[in-house]
């Protein structure tokens, strides 16, 4: 039998292990199980292995790694278990376990590990991909690049944004004042993640005006870095977790609030403390850290208190219909609903017309579309119907990774439909 040594940070999310009463609620929702149908796939199934590996009764494995790593973890399961189950957690933890024992594979060692933790030499390796792209990468529609079937291991045929040829950090200054005469109201750092800072540096710029226009000094500190969701959520590396979130802290000390526009950025480091804080220092410093996140339209909307007039739509828009899908990190993790919707609905020169299932996964999820690239495709594939089905010009996201999945998955359906983030909607 294994050593409960073996299993640390199963260890500390025993009480979720033991909540599941393998009901068999989850599998009406997982995305996963929907297309697969199969036990192992859905949050019954791999707590019922969970179980097994910690007994004794089975060891661990190559297939069973790949179980773990089959999971979206949009939280659709323990938003709708009757026991209250938080099976993303209880994942999250097994990938942490393993990674401990079995040590991380090549080349996600070497990126997650050294490359990542410094944010210079990531956007130097950024750059060099982004003139080989014009290379490799064939131009489809637009900025759309379309992966070579010899990239297939890495995308597998995917429709991707082209790099930006300046990255946000470039574009911005680190400190950027209201206009004078321009009352200061509030201090913020700008998360700009990863997407956002190399592919979406537009969207950035939009943020850092909108912001400032409205009374927000905006910091963009240039000691932040990547805010470490594919590293110690998606691979299970805590270690490696641990230098990304110590860097975003010292980065964001003493401003009033962080602002993402990346939900999944915000859930991951709102998550810092749960996963990561493993002494009294770094769990004082994640908490308090976490306190001052906010998603940019939870920021617009519930502390800024904007009327629908701050906001000016770009004359391209202006008569178009737009529906919104919700990223499963906006809604099931940060409770952030109704903001955007707000947003949208208060604005007189669009339509706005609300999706089918608008919180339903579109099978992104980081690092598990890279791995099951096909599966994702299923996934998304429910979300390309939803959008039709309203009949938009524009599909507006407040994640950049939804945005990428939307983008490949409306161009491999020649759907005319434009996918944009919600904050690119204004001049």
């Amino acid at each position: 039998m294994k050593s409960s040594l073996d299993f640390e940070q199963l260890d500390r999310f025993k009480e979720d292990l033991d909540k599941c009463t393998k009901c068999g609620f989850c599998m009406s929702y997982c995305p996963v199980y929907q297309e697969e149908r199969v036990e192992s796939s859905v949050a019954r199934g791999k707590i019922m292995l969970i179980r097994s590996l910690l007994s004794g009764e089975l060891t661990a494995t190559r297939e069973m790694a790949k179980q773990l790593n089959k999971c979206t973890l949009c939280m659709t399961c323990a938003q709708n278990c009757p026991a209250g189950t938080q099976v993303p957690s209880v994942i999250a933890a097994a990938r942490a376990d393993k990674v401990r024992q079995k040590g991380l594979a090549f080349p996600y060692n070497l990126i997650y590990r050294w490359l990542l933790p410094r944010r210079r030499l990531f956007g130097c390796v950024v750059r060099l991909a982004s003139w080989l792209q014009g290379i490799f990468l064939p131009r489809t529609h637009g900025t759309i690049r379309h992966l070579s079937m010899f990239l297939s291991a890495l995308g597998k045929g995917r429709h991707i944004p082209q790099i930006a040829p300046k990255f946000l950090r470039q574009s911005v200054p680190e400190i950027n004042k209201p206009p004078r005469g321009v009352e200061t109201k509030y201090t913020v750092g700008y998360f700009t993640g990863c997407m956002t800072d190399f592919v979406f540096p537009e969207l950035g710029k939009k943020i850092v005006g909108l912001l400032t226009g409205n009374g927000v000094e905006v910091v963009v500190p240039r000691g932040q870095g990547c805010c470490g969701a594919p590293v110690f959520l998606g691979a299970g590396d805590f270690n490696s977790g641990r230098r990304l979130a110590d860097a975003n802290v010292r980065a964001f000390q003493d401003l009033d609030y962080v602002i993402t526009d990346c939900a999944t950025c915000a859930s991951a480091m709102k998550d810092y403390e749960k996963f990561l804080a493993d002494n009294n220092d770094r769990k004082r410093d994640y908490a308090d850290f976490a306190g001052k996140i906010k998603d940019i339209t939870e920021f617009l909307v519930d502390i800024l208190q904007l009327p629908p007039s701050a906001y000016r739509v770009a004359d391209e828009f202006k008569g178009k219909t737009v529906t919104w899908h919700e990223p499963c990190h906006l809604g099931r993790y940060l409770g952030v609903k109704e903001p955007p919707r707000k947003i949208l609905k208060s604005l007189p020169d669009i339509g706005y017309v609300e999706m089918p299932d608008a919180d339903r996964c579109c099978g992104m999820a980081g690092t598990f579309s890279i791995y099951f690239y096909d599966l994702s495709k299923k996934i998304a594939d429910k979300k390309i119907a939803d959008i039709q089905s309203t009949g938009a010009d524009i599909v507006v996201t407040d994640c950049p990774g939804c945005q990428i999945q939307l983008i490949d998955s409306l161009t491999r359906h020649g759907m005319p439909q434009k996918v944009m983030h919600i904050m690119e909607l204004f001049a």
